[in-house]
């Protein structure tokens, strides 16, 4: 059964290094407790520098040494659409800041195709969408994260799911490939807003002034289709886990300083 939308909650932290300690300390500890109760634990992680400033934070605490790794797996929002091994993938990324430092089955980690496997993006994405389809589950036609974990750019986007796009609004499919992205490179797979909206918890990680505005709109209810980012609601918590800077815009009811 779907659960009513939570109400978004704003966390701040007073810089981009303690936003992501603080990140990090909390996706440890509900890893942890999904595990210790004998459950698999769905993670979709995401791009950019706060992405990988959470996972390198994660890497550095002695807790992933207690956690059984065996019962987690890892998924991508989006990939960017270049040869496996290119430094411009999330994948790339995400191993370098954590995951080649887990003990974890290597079929735990669900990496969409690259651009140098023999598929064209559109074969790319039905083949990802039929992966995500085999953790079907009883809360929907695919698994239900328990935490998706979002980037919010300066125009608001998230995933590779950008303003003004028809991307955005595409509800019948789990998987798309994008073309010519307005951020480059232009050829892109991303999940939809009904895959990202069945999460647990969505928590997009936003540093810096230049994404106040992209945080103030989609705080106050913006259309998602010009401001995706006001569109990502988890089932249980939607949390926007923010530092000083990007929080200019934000409401002081809207602050949660006990979450």
């Amino acid at each position: 059964m779907v659960e009513a939308w939570a109400e978004k909650r704003v966390v701040i932290s007073p810089d981009p290094s303690t936003l992501a300690e603080a990140v990090a300390a909390r996706f440890l500890s509900r890893v942890a407790k999904r595990v210790d109760e004998g459950k698999l634990a769905h993670i979709a992680l995401t791009g950019g520098s706060m992405g990988a400033a959470v996972l390198a934070a994660a890497a550095r605490s002695p807790r992933i040494e207690k956690i059984d790794w065996s019962g987690v797996h890892f998924w991508w929002s989006d990939e960017r659409w270049v040869p496996k091994g290119h430094d411009d993938r999330n994948e790339k990324q995400s191993r370098a800041a954590l995951l080649d430092a887990l003990d974890i089955p290597a079929g735990n980690l669900h990496v969409a195709p690259a651009s140098d496997e023999g598929l064209d993006l559109d074969a790319a994405a039905d083949v990802h969408a039929e992966e995500l389809a085999r953790f079907a589950g009883s809360e929907g036609p695919w698994p239900s994260f328990d935490v998706c974990f979002l980037g919010v750019g300066p125009d608001g986007h998230i995933a590779s799911l950008f303003p003004d796009r028809p991307e955005i609004l595409v509800t019948d499919r789990s998987v798309l490939g994008v073309r010519d992205s307005p951020k480059p490179p232009p050829e892109r797979l991303t999940m939809t807003r009904p895959v990202i909206n069945s999460s647990k918890r969505v928590w997009m990680v936003i540093a810096g002034a230049d994404k106040a505005a992209a945080l103030g709109l989609a705080l106050a209810g913006a259309s998602y289709a010009s401001v995706p980012a006001a569109g990502a609601k988890g089932r249980k918590r939607t949390v926007f886990f923010v530092d000083q800077a990007a929080a200019a815009n934000v409401p002081p009811e809207l602050i949660d300083r006990e979450y």
